[in-house]
């Protein structure tokens, strides 16, 4: 890939959490400065001959660090207050990096033996309820690559609203088809602030899959209780029903923040209130891609965040995020294709790494191809036109199909060959398959009162639904808005809160305006 005169530098914003980019235009020249105009006193940096392109944590500092290309070590300074993750690869809050130079991946985090899931026992392990083989990369039933449909799984976390609600249309443009003659669709991990329901009924109803991210989005979540993440998951699948109109048994899996997973507690939760899958685990770069699997037993590829679970959840979907990389290419390794730098923002340069990145998959062992998305893949053009460029570019192919994940679990538990999709009716477009109605045309408008449990201060939040406005911001605890802290109550309490799935007390079926 060509060099050009930019950097990227991706961030962390503090007051939304949310992942960024910061570009700065510097001559190639000055760049090459760069080095010669470090203290002389500091070791002159070299790039990793081992590991190639991407990057690399300061030495001396967490304030800073390298991005190489082609050998060559570009400085980057994190923004004020963040420190560069030599994990993660990219600036975040102090409490949040990892320093580095790190020699490895720490290990990951476990519990007491006792805890812990056997090895994977193909011939105990049989579809459509449990899945597993032993580096997670066997096709199932054991199929041939070339009977295999590549599935391309498009998913977009956080809040849906005009920042991005655009965007999402132009890449669900109803000219763009699977092979049967369907639209293209994708899932949606929906937090709640700042989202806007009429627009999330809007993708549910055109047969769009909705799943939960958090209510808050808050971090350390990982480290939480199991009220805690029932009160984020549920209390979130109770405000999409309450104001999208997406029922409960229409959302079957959930991310957690940041894709660090709870450990065994989420997973319970996950079982306790009847999801069918998680999407919140990522693996390391591997030259062969991971399938989805059963949580029947151990996963079987290292646990990246460290907050994997150890026990057993028979029947549990795992839908892992497989790190995006192209060896020849900078950009580093990343889960989220927006978090990858991408040192030359140029549409057909991006195109090109989309293509290479995706090759590994339909090359070798046709795993179902996730492109996570954040909002902010979408504010930088030449990274929204490469992207439009790969879509187009697949829709050349016969056997490349765009579906949700639960549509993809669905043909895992079941496989059918490339020969036999045409009529398959889980994949089918001939009757609708959703039933969240048709939304509103005019929404309400809300302004609302809203103050954190943690805080003195009250501000206003908005937000646009078709149903009627609530009294307050709805929040955790109160998730329909009604203004009684402490009102939802989703745990059997006589059980001791220890999983017994309980209703939302005040939720029911409200006329839609």
């Amino acid at each position: 890939m060509a060099h050009g005169c930019s950097i990227c530098i991706q961030v962390v914003r503090p007051d939304t959490n949310t992942l960024l980019r910061i570009f700065f235009f510097i001559p190639l020249s000055a760049l090459a400065r760069l080095p010669a105009q470090q203290n002389k006193e500091e070791k002159e940096f070299k790039c990793p001959i081992e590991q190639g392109n991407g990057n690399f944590a300061d030495p001396v500092t967490c304030r800073r660090f390298y991005q190489c290309v082609d050998g060559f070590p570009y400085l980057n300074r994190c923004p004020s207050g963040l420190y560069f993750d030599d994990i993660q690869k990219y600036c975040t809050f102090k409490a949040e990096a990892k320093c580095g130079p790190l020699a490895s991946t720490p290990t990951a985090t476990t519990e007491s033996p006792i805890d812990l899931a056997k090895k994977c026992n193909p011939s105990e392990c049989e579809l459509p309820y449990c899945y597993c083989n032993k580096d997670g990369t066997l096709i199932p039933k054991g199929l041939d690559p070339e009977e295999t449909p590549q599935i391309i799984l498009l998913t977009f976390d956080g809040a849906v609203n005009l920042n991005n609600y655009e965007h999402y249309r132009k890449v669900f443009n109803g000219k763009r088809k699977n092979p049967n003659g369907c639209d293209i669709k994708g899932t949606f991990f929906i937090s709640h602030e700042y989202s806007n329901y009429q627009q999330i009924q809007t993708l549910a109803n055109d047969g769009h899959e909705i799943a939960v991210e958090t209510i808050s989005l808050q971090m350390g979540l990982q480290d939480k209780g199991y009220e805690e993440w029932v009160g984020e998951m549920i209390g979130m699948r109770s405000i999409l029903k309450h104001f999208s109109n997406v029922t409960a048994n229409e959302i079957n899996g959930m991310r957690a923040p940041f894709l660090k997973p709870g450990r065994n507690t989420q997973y319970k939760v996950i079982e306790d209130f009847g999801f069918i899958y998680d999407s919140s685990i990522s693996v390391p770069p591997s030259p062969i891609p991971v399938w989805p699997y059963t949580l029947d037993y151990k996963i079987p590829h290292e646990c990246k965040s460290g907050t994997c679970p150890t026990k057993s959840f028979p029947g549990i979907w795992e839908v892992p995020l497989n790190a995006h990389f192209v060896e020849s290419y900078e950009g580093g390794h990343c889960p989220y294709m927006d978090q990858c730098v991408l040192h030359n923002h140029d549409a057909e340069e991006v195109f090109a790494w989309l293509q290479e990145d995706f090759e590994r998959y339909y090359y070798q062992n046709k795993a179902p191809y996730m492109m996570p998305f954040h909002t902010n893949w979408f504010q930088i053009k030449e990274l929204e036109r490469g992207l439009h460029k790969f879509l187009d570019w697949t829709q050349t192919m016969p056997d490349v199909w765009f579906v949700t994940i639960t549509q993809a679990l669905t043909w895992i538990t079941d496989p059918k060959t490339n020969k036999q999709l045409g009529g398959y009716e889980p994949w089918n477009c001939k009757s609708k398959n959703t039933q969240t109605p048709k939304p509103c045309n005019i929404s309400n408008k809300c302004a609302l009162a809203f103050k954190e449990p943690t805080s003195n201060i009250s501000d206003t939040r908005y937000m646009e639904t078709c149903f009627d406005c609530p009294a307050v911001y709805p929040w955790l605890g109160d998730s329909h808005g009604s203004g009684i802290p402490g009102r939802d109550n989703y745990i059997d309490q006589s059980e001791g809160g220890g999983g017994s799935a309980g209703r939302d007390q005040g939720e029911g079926d409200e006329e839609q305006k």
